[in-house]
């Protein structure tokens, strides 16, 4: 087995306080609780106010993961926050969360990946560690979606929700703890089933982009979902064969929070029990980058996963981007 260098230590999560259920959905679009639970598992998600913005919501994450941790925030010396939805384009969402947090003596910068942005930021971050480019790193998944969602589609809008989720990169304590393997893949040309058209340099703002609502996240539903499936267990093959570990071995598996049958579909083709799945999708939606930094933080302050525990996570978003590491807690 590969030995870990680089650990991931404290967790934290922001939660929105606004909750919008099915019931909620049903006034806006013609959908139905019994619909969205049946095709995605989800009963609600959070939507985040005007004042939540994802810099304040990260400031409290990260404030646990440093309180559980015993650093300073002047110990911090990068940032890295994985997003879709930034509260600015310019400057970065990380330059924001660096300010409000107060962390003057970190690096700081985004990494976007869509829904397997906290994985590659967590990748990244690992590198950084590893070169000696840097000694504690914040890693953070943070998500505004609702600001980017369509609320007159009701393929899209029963998905999403906000919420940020953190934890802390360093230098093993020990030779048994820590990142053990990790795999990331990338299929720029599926890019268009999963994307936002307007509002970049291709299609800056314009009445145009509005009266087509070219703004908002647009899906295609049937086929990435396919893709997901399939990508999403390939992932965990592939990471659990640089481990030299088989799935026997993984005690609790963290997958994306997209949609409940993907979940399961994954599971499946890993061969990994549903029991050792850890899912909350039927609280939060599909948060993106956010998901799987929430659901890790859940898992530990609920004694799923704790000392020894190994946790495999795994996510696929748009890009399409997809991955999966394995940790040993």
């Amino acid at each position: 087995m590969k030995r870990p260098v680089v650990e991931l230590v404290g967790t934290g999560r922001c939660i929105p306080r606004n909750v919008l259920t099915n019931a909620d959905l049903e006034k806006m679009v013609d959908t139905s609780d019994e619909w969205i639970r049946e095709r995605t598992g989800i009963r609600e998600r959070h939507i985040s106010t005007a004042d939540e913005t994802l810099a304040r919501m990260g400031k409290d994450a990260c404030e646990q993961v440093l309180e559980e941790t015993g650093l300073d925030v002047a110990e911090i010396d990068s940032i890295i926050v994985a997003t879709a939805s930034p509260d600015h384009l310019l400057p970065s969402q990380a330059c924001d969360l660096q300010a409000t947090l107060g962390a003057t003596n970190a690096a700081a910068f985004d990494v976007g990946a869509a829904c397997a942005g906290f994985l590659y930021a967590l990748a990244v971050a690992e590198g950084m560690v590893v070169t000696g480019q840097a000694k504690h790193v914040l890693v953070v998944g943070a998500e505004r979606l609702s600001a980017i969602t369509d609320y007159q589609d009701r393929s899209t809008c029963i998905l999403f929700g906000d919420g940020v989720g953190a934890t802390l990169v360093r230098t093993a304590s020990n030779s048994s703890r820590g990142i053990i393997s990790s795999y990331l893949k990338t299929d720029g040309t599926l890019g268009k089933l999963l994307c936002r058209p307007g509002g970049g340099a291709v299609q800056p703002p314009s009445e145009e982009m509005i009266e087509q609502r070219t703004y908002f996240l647009r899906m295609e539903g049937r086929q990435t979902f396919k893709h997901a499936v399939r990508k999403m267990a390939d992932a965990c093959e592939q990471t659990l064969k640089r481990a030299g570990m088989t799935c026997d071995d993984v005690d609790v598996l963290i997958p994306h929070q997209a949609n409940l049958r993907i979940i399961e579909a994954t599971a499946k083709h890993t061969g990994i029990p549903m029991e050792k799945a850890f899912v909350n999708i039927d609280r939060y939606g599909n948060t993106s980058a956010a998901s799987i930094p929430i659901a890790l933080d859940e898992c530990v302050r609920e004694g799923r996963v704790k000392e020894g525990s190994n946790v495999l996570m795994v996510a696929f978003g748009g890009g399409f981007t997809w991955g999966s590491m394995l940790v040993r807690w």
